[in-house]
């Protein structure tokens, strides 16, 4: 459905089919896809509301195909953009990528490319829309229309807020008549709205899909302890998993219980190095890890169809944060299951958490003062200067609890005062300390091409400490990355080299001269106005994990603006209307129906016909037929015991 009266006609559009069965091998477009690349392609500003799944990425990378010049392409993440540009090269499609990390001369030559006409879709960081080296290269470059991914990041109300994607409004001053498509799989109508404020919409343009997911059954349990909790969740469900926690010991603590209980488990968190997190997350996307325990760091675009169980443990501060992390479950259109589990305390954290985000705004000022004294800026001075800022060491040095320090930053960034950068990724760094002759005594094989590539590409190697482009030495080398930062590490063990991982610095830049902390001025939009939407989304979440009785889907559905009076029956509450009998009479159905069926030979879940079946009872009954020995699993295949 949508909120206009768009004129043109979505259904003759051929030339993107022909686009989508050439490069992608699909027959047909899904969703709102038809209807969000018409409207980008007459040139209208267009804001797309898709679920996790909907197919956001095609939205974009066909219009931006068939249309003159390239498309530029704002999203948050760098993991994200390394893996579309893979993709969409590996499709024949010609992409490129900026980001923190790369070297000067590596990011002049992808720009210099653009300006050639030779890329479709340039990926770049929202922070780096405001380098003077982009916008210069910008001005000679045919730009198609500007995507914003992850839109609701341009939301002051909105749940995910990032100041540097407010520099995109001023980016259109650049191309005053180059439409705009936002996208986003979560957004409350009030940050609909202010998405298209925050991009200065020429006019209301808005497509939404239905937040309602039929595959995903929604379920929230109490608990004395979240590991038993959790252990009693996997005993019933396989797969592919994701469990969320909100602090990082956790994630690993859980991630090494799970393992001890022999489960392919690994964790993920903001505070380990890019590469490991990228081995990590390849690990679990490619199936050698099962169970993937992390920090809300991890997931946004994920492209994993068949995961199977999504577990929150605890609650996380938003609908829209828990919709977008659940969503990740069920992909493929098949049954999976979004668990949260939840301690007697629950929402006694969750308003600790209201409290943490807005601390008062004495505490506000003397942290100013603080951060001025850490990065030893004078009173009148330090106006855009570009500084370091290691928040942990700050932390440490002045007792800040880490809970507030991003909170305080905020709102000092949205008061005027700073500009925090939180993700500015710096290259590995390697300086070999040992001789030629001690080198070659422990290098061989794999290890022994990477050296001969360094000393080759890299002068003064030996003599201090140099820049390295991980993702080159792999392509010049045919190893992958796993293997090269192993093999790296383990000779920084032996004190053969000192290696510096990848790893991501913030930086703090004051935007006007420092005054002293008392003397700041806190505006009403920056504290006040969003401190009380802050206490909507809390009150909101706290009546969705306290509810037994409404339909979860109706309450999430409501929230996001779908009024419905609908009940899913495929959550727990739903499932707790259903009198015993009458679901037992329906299980002993679907138990003749699958055996009827599976009598003719061996079929996938997804292959039987039980259309006029609740899912989640399909899955119960194969379930309960597994556990006795009446079905058996080969692979991906059901038959029935001989």
């Amino acid at each position: 459905m949508h909120d206009n009266n768009d004129t043109t006609n979505p259904s003759a559009l051929t030339w993107a089919e022909g686009l989508l069965r050439k490069y992608w091998g699909y027959s047909d477009f899904r969703g709102i896809q038809r209807e969000i690349i018409a409207s980008i392609h007459s040139g209208r500003d267009t804001l797309g509301l898709m679920p996790t799944g909907g197919g956001k990425s095609i939205a974009f990378q066909i219009p931006a195909l068939a249309m003159e010049g390239t498309c530029l392409v704002v999203t948050p993440l760098v993991s994200l953009m390394k893996d579309q540009v893979v993709h969409l090269r590996q499709r024949g499609i010609k992409a490129t990528a900026i980001y923190s990390g790369m070297s000067r001369d590596n990011i002049i030559g992808a720009l210099e490319n653009c300006i050639l006409g030779d890329y479709k879709l340039l990926y770049l960081s929202p922070e780096r829309l405001t380098s003077e080296l982009f916008i210069a290269k910008l001005r000679h470059m045919k730009i198609s229309f500007i995507c914003v991914d992850e839109a609701h990041c341009i939301s002051q109300w909105g749940y995910d807020f990032r100041p540097s994607y407010l520099a995109i409004k001023e980016l259109r001053k650049e191309l005053p008549d180059k439409p705009v498509l936002a996208l986003t799989a979560s957004a409350t109508p009030e940050v609909v709205e202010d998405i298209q404020e925050k991009l200065g919409f020429h006019e209301r343009n808005v497509f939404r899909m239905s937040f309602y997911r039929p595959n995903l059954h929604y379920s929230t349990s109490l608990v004395n302890s979240f590991e038993d909790g959790l252990l009693n969740v996997l005993e019933q469900h396989q797969g592919s998993t994701i469990v969320y926690t909100n602090r990082r010991h956790e994630a690993e603590e859980i991630a090494g219980m799970l393992s001890q209980r022999g489960y392919a488990a690994t964790y993920f968190h903001a505070g380990l190095p890019d590469m490991e997190k990228d081995l990590r997350q390849r690990d679990w996307q490619n199936g050698v890890t099962q169970i993937m325990v992390a920090t809300n760091a991890f997931g946004m675009g994920i492209d994993k169809p068949d995961v199977r169980l999504v577990v929150h443990l605890g609650a996380p501060d938003s609908l829209e944060r828990y919709y977008q992390e659940a969503g990740r479950a069920g992909r493929d259109g098949l049954l999976s299951h979004a668990v949260m589990l939840c301690r007697s305390k629950e929402a006694n954290a969750l308003t600790a958490q209201l409290v943490n985000a807005f601390p008062p705004k004495e505490r506000i000022q003397e942290t100013y003062d603080h951060i001025c004294y850490f990065l030893q800026i004078a009173e009148g001075d330090g106006q855009d200067r570009i500084r370091e800022f290691n928040v942990e060491k700050f932390c440490t040095y002045f007792k800040h609890s880490f809970k507030e320090i991003n909170p305080i930053l905020s709102i000092l960034e949205l008061s005027g005062y700073i500009r925090f950068t939180a993700e500015e990724e710096r290259s590995s760094r390697i300086h070999i300390t040992a001789t030629r002759s001690q080198l070659y005594n422990y290098i061989h094989g794999n290890t022994e091409l990477i050296f001969n590539y360094l000393l080759r590409r890299y002068s003064g190697i030996f003599q201090e400490p140099v820049y390295i482009d991980d993702e080159e030495i792999s392509l010049a080398t045919g190893i992958p990355d796993k293997i090269i930062y192993e093999k790296l590490v383990a000779l920084g063990n032996v004190n053969i080299i000192h290696f510096i991982p990848r790893k991501s610095i913030p930086y703090l830049t004051l935007t006007r001269p420092r005054v002293e902390g008392k003397d700041l001025v806190i505006p009403a939009s920056a504290y006040e106005d969003r401190k009380q939407r802050y206490e909507k989304r809390t009150e909101a979440i706290i009546r969705y994990i306290e509810e037994q009785e409404e339909c979860r889907t109706a309450m999430l559905l409501r929230y996001f603006g779908e009024e419905t009076e609908m009940r899913c029956m495929n959550c727990d509450n739903c499932d707790n209307t259903q009198p015993q009998r009458q679901r037992d009479d329906v299980y002993d159905k679907i138990y003749r129906d699958i055996v009827a069926q599976l009598s003719t030979g061996p079929k996938r879940s997804s292959q039987l016909h039980m259309y006029h079946y609740r899912p989640q009872d399909i899955d119960h009954v194969i379930r309960i037929m597994t556990e006795d020995g009446i079905l058996l699993q080969d692979g991906l295949q059901l038959r029935l015991k001989q």
